[in-house]
């Protein structure tokens, strides 16, 4: 039945961008007794698994570590959650891809979840994604929002940050701070210096103006420079250039408590805690984005080694080491990541990637050592 309301049926996992093309990749489907089965043939090594419905619909994807540990937990009544009993009561098959690695396996899982979008997932789904990044429109008045995709209507873009109330009140502080419109786009936006067939203050679109959190684009009442001063302040914040709201929230929240406003001084708080919140989040993304541009080498439990080019904090592509016929191939290959002008900028759609390679790294930091830089990586 399935198929009368267009799902997209699962045959097979499909390619991958991350795993190499003559590597050996075994996949594996059960059917029947699910457990049982598991038991005598699950291996005990890394990779991705699926469970498949009664009409072929792909219910969930998962990693491991351990195939056969993880494919067992489903089946142990105590002690598990009860969303994965509730999940294998559905499974009537259960498809498993052995990988060479514990990182092949996550990288490998992020790509089949974008891909079929299995609705037992949740983190990873495009429509579901609970990432943002937050972005500057663009002219005449820009401002602060939140989106999850990133299009050419914006001038900068910063994130990913993780999507949520703090996220939200954050912005909402910053456009509050720097006296940014948050009106809707069809809001018309009037300065004195454009010439306006009919000059004059013209009422205000909201209430932000009168008091005192919105220069008021939409009256005429500010000129385009001083408009676009806030707006290069705002982004300075953002940037980690200029952090003095910080200072300017922290002095009026303490301004208000002495004064014994305490309701006030409460909503101070909150602000600072959410735009501090902001602020370190995207201090942590921009310093991975520097730093985490290298060749992550990672041995397979089947002997291979795979090159992993990460920049930007995100798996661009993943080669095999060089030797004497494909050198040369792989150095251009490095040229056209590392140095030909491939920007962070299209990875704003591949915000998932970079959180799983911020948090690989962060979980196993002496992986780090391993890494080799490109210039290094060029010559070997």
């Amino acid at each position: 039945m399935a198929h009368l309301f267009g799902d997209k049926l699962f045959q097979d996992f499909g390619p991958s961008d991350y795993v190499l093309a003559d590597g050996i990749v075994r996949t594996t489907r059960i059917d029947g007794s699910l457990r049982g089965q598991v038991r005598t043939q699950a291996p005990s090594r890394p990779g991705v698994y699926g469970m498949l419905d009664r009409d072929e619909q792909l219910l969930y994807v998962g990693k491991a570590k351990n195939l056969r540990v993880r494919l067992l937990s489903y089946f142990r009544r105590k002690g598990r959650p009860p969303k994965a009993g509730r999940l294998v009561g559905q499974a009537r098959s259960i498809i498993w891809e052995v990988l060479p690695s514990e990182f092949a396996s996550l990288l490998r899982e992020l790509e089949l979840i974008r891909r079929w979008r299995p609705r037992w997932n949740v983190q990873g789904q495009p429509l579901r994604r609970r990432l943002a990044f937050v972005c500057m429109g663009r002219a005449p008045a820009p401002y602060l929002y939140l989106t999850r995709n990133v299009t050419a209507r914006v001038q900068a873009a910063f994130g990913p940050v993780t999507a949520g109330d703090v996220a939200i009140r954050a912005i909402r502080c910053l456009n509050d701070c720097y006296k940014l419109r948050d009106c809707p786009e069809p809001q018309e936006m009037i300065f004195p210096d454009q010439g306006d067939l009919f000059p004059g203050v013209r009422p205000a679109g909201c209430l932000r103006m009168d008091i005192g959190t919105c220069l008021g684009p939409c009256t005429g009442a500010c000129t385009r420079r001083d408009y676009q001063k806030q707006t290069r302040q705002a982004r300075a914040f953002l940037t980690g250039e200029d952090k003095s709201v910080l200072d300017i929230l922290e002095r009026d929240m303490a301004a208000a408590a002495m004064a014994q406003q305490f309701e006030r001084a409460a909503d101070l708080r909150d602000r600072l805690d959410a735009v501090r919140w902001l602020s370190d989040r995207l201090q942590r993304v921009r310093r991975a984005q520097r730093e985490m541009s290298f060749v992550y080498p990672v041995a397979g439990h089947d002997g291979s080694t795979t090159w992993y080019l990460i920049h930007g904090a995100r798996v661009v592509a993943a080669l095999s080491p060089p030797n004497d016929q494909t050198r040369e191939s792989v150095r251009e290959k490095l040229n056209a990541v590392y140095r030909a002008g491939l920007g962070l900028l299209d990875s704003y759609e591949h915000a998932d990637s970079m959180m799983v390679v911020m948090q690989w790294f962060r979980k196993y930091p002496d992986q780090r050592r391993a890494c080799i830089s490109p210039d290094a990586a060029a010559t070997l």
